[in-house]
This record gives structure tokens, C-alpha cells and sequence, in this order.
């Protein structure tokens, strides 16, 4: 290479890097707070914030900040949606059927029962019209959503003692929130609602019968094996639960656009790696639950069957009285119905040929 080359390239990278730093001293410095619905012993959920937060800052070269708060730091973890669309804080982390006690179309932006997998929740929410539809819902809260992870499939819960058959739930007390405790309270369940540090002592004491949580992973470390070792699947109520980054409207509208892709970008590396993240550290949790005595149960068809046949008969009930639910759940049905014929061809097909040929 020429000397005078060498010197012209060398100019260039110098203008390019001090144009770079033009840009960077020129981008204003932003300190946002982010509430997150969960503590931190939930690292891989958790973690998801955290990862927005750090990938935010690395491409705004330090400009803009989030700094994450665990639940109950700053809100309750159950608050979240009110402290952003209160501007309590700019942003937050949780599940949006949290708040179906406000209106059940919140549902769809997580988990309905017998929904979506991940990737159907991924599909449905990239390219099948399901973002638009809960932005739109979520305008009325003053807030713009982002998918913020996945946990995939979740199991069925801990039981202390085994479900032979339908009959068996009548009067069982469980550990289970939201629209899927409703569907069991329709099948003679009692559900109950407790906070993740109460659930272990309830279960050991006999205060209740039966919990759900998350999955192998998250649900070793709360012990729940040392006091019921019924461990069920699939969990029908969450096949696929996303979960949303929520963003003030006003403070999102606010941000230079440079900044707004940067978050949009970072959200997505969120919500895919947390779902990578869960299938490589569920299975090895398995296994040493099931070294430990746990026995893996399906539950009973006839538990099954029925559980599914009153879900759409509240979908259809809840869409007769609620227009936002009715909505967003005739284009959601129209999706899950063309999607399950998919995975049936080929997902399905392949999978079950894998686990019985190992």
C-alpha cells in the first residue's frame, strides 16, 4: 500500500470515528426506571430486563440508561402496569394476565389456556397482526408493549397426592391465578392465589393441595419436590406465556428515534434469548428432580377434555359481553386454527417420531 493511501485511509477512519463521537456527544443523556413484576431470584425472567438495559446502553454508547428495579422495589410486582401508565416510572417487565382482573383481552398479550406455544405466540405477535392488536388495546393505559420473553410451555404444578381422573380435582385447593384457576374452579378446583415466598409453607403444611409455578428450573429452587412429588404436564393454561416490556406512550413518543430503534432491537434479543435460555436449563433440572424421586404424571384425558371444552366456552361467553376480548379474539382464533394445522404437519409430526425413536 501506498504511503499516501495508508495516510488517506487513516484519515478516513479518524473523520469516521470523530464523526461518531460528534454523534455520541451530541445524543442527549436519558435515565430511565424500569419496575419489573419479579424478584430476583427469577434470573432468567428477571435477567431479561436486565439484558434490555445493557444492550440499550452499549448501543447508545452509555447515552441512554435503564435501571432495573426488582418487585417490590419500587412498585409491587402486581403494579406495574398502573406505575407506567401512571408515569411512576417510564418503563416495566411483567405478564399482562396479571391484569385480567381489568380486562380479560390482557390475557392474549401472554397466555390464553390451550393458546399458543412460543413460537405460534412469536408468530402471531411479529407477522400475524397480534402486536398492532394489543397496541392498540394497550393505548387506552397509555402505554406501548414490546414482547419481553418467553418461558415456553410450563408444567402442570405439584401435587401431593395423584389425579387418577376428573373426580379427584373436586374440592382440591390450588395454588393457581388468574383465567386458568377460573377454568378449574369450573371443574370443582379451589383455586387459591399466594405470592411465590408463601406458596412452600402452604403446600407443606396442607393448606393447600396442589401448586403450579413455572417450570423444572425456576421450581427446584422453591424445594416445591420436597413435599409433593406429583409433578404434572402439560401445563394447559400456558403453552407458550410471553412476557412485555411496557413503555409510558408519552415518554416513549419523547425518545429520539435513534433510541427508540435501539430499544425495539434490544427488546427482541430479550425476548428470544429467554426463551433459548429456559430450554437449555429445563432439562437438566428435570433430571435431577426426577433422580430425586419426582414422578412425572399427564394429566388424565378426561381432565384434559374437559378443561379445554370450558375454555372456549368462557372465551365465547367473556367475547358475548366484553368488545375489546371480542375483538381480539376473532382474529387470535382465526390464527391459533390455521396454526395448529402447521405444527400438526410438521412440528408435531416430527416430534413425536423423535421422543418414541430416541
Amino acid at each position: 500500500m501506498k504511503r499516501r493511501d495508508l495516510i488517506k485511509g487513516a484519515g478516513a477512519g479518524m473523520l469516521a470515528g470523530l464523526t461518531a463521537s460528534a454523534r455520541a456527544s451530541d445524543s442527549p443523556s436519558i435515565r430511565w426506571r424500569l419496575a419489573s413484576s419479579f424478584p430476583k431470584s427469577l434470573d432468567t425472567i428477571y435477567g431479561a430486563a436486565e439484558r434490555l438495559a445493557e444492550r440499550v446502553s452499549r448501543i447508545t454508547e452509555g447515552k441512554f440508561q435503564i435501571r432495573v428495579f426488582a418487585g417490590g422495589e419500587l412498585v409491587p410486582g402486581l403494579q406495574v402496569l398502573d406505575a407506567v401508565e401512571q408515569s411512576t416510572v417510564e418503563c416495566g417487565h411483567t405478564a399482562s394476565y396479571y391484569y385480567v382482573g381489568k380486562n380479560m383481552a390482557f390475557a392474549f398479550d401472554t397466555a390464553l389456556p390451550f393458546g399458543f406455544n412460543a413460537r405460534e405466540q412469536n408468530a402471531w405477535m411479529y407477522y400475524g397482526g397480534g402486536l398492532a392488536l394489543m397496541r392498540e388495546f394497550f393505548k387506552s393505559y397509555n402505554i406501548i408493549s414490546f414482547p419481553g420473553g418467553n418461558t415456553g410451555a410450563q408444567m402442570g404444578g405439584w401435587f401431593r397426592n395423584e389425579i387418577k381422573s376428573r373426580a379427584d380435582l373436586k374440592g382440591l385447593k390450588m395454588r393457581i391465578p388468574g383465567i386458568g384457576g377460573q377454568i378449574l374452579a369450573r371443574l370443582g378446583v379451589v383455586p387459591q392465589t399466594l405470592a411465590g415466598g408463601d406458596i412452600y409453607p402452604a403446600l407443606e403444611r396442607g393448606a393447600i393441595d396442589a401448586t403450579e409455578w413455572v417450570g423444572p428450573y425456576d421450581d427446584e429452587k422453591l424445594g416445591f419436590h420436597k413435599v409433593a412429588k406429583n409433578y404434572y404436564y402439560p401445563g394447559w393454561w400456558e403453552g407458550g406465556p410471553q412476557l412485555t416490556f411496557y413503555v409510558n406512550l408519552k415518554k416513549w413518543q419523547e425518545l429520539p428515534a435513534a433510541y427508540q430503534a435501539a430499544f425495539e432491537v434490544a427488546a427482541a434479543e430479550a425476548n428470544v434469548t429467554m426463551l433459548a435460555e429456559y430450554d437449555a436449563k429445563n432439562p437438566p433440572a428435570l433430571m435431577r428432580l426426577v433422580r430425586q424421586g419426582v414422578k412425572l404424571r399427564p394429566f388424565p384425558q378426561d381432565v384434559m377434555t374437559a378443561a379445554h371444552a370450558e375454555a372456549f366456552k368462557m372465551y365465547d361467553e367473556e367475547a358475548a359481553k366484553n368488545p375489546a376480548f371480542k375483538h381480539i379474539y376473532g382474529e387470535w382464533k382465526k390464527f391459533r386454527d390455521t396454526s395448529i394445522q402447521w405444527f400438526k404437519v410438521a412440528e408435531a409430526a416430527y416430534a413425536n417420531f423423535v421422543n418414541i425413536s430416541k
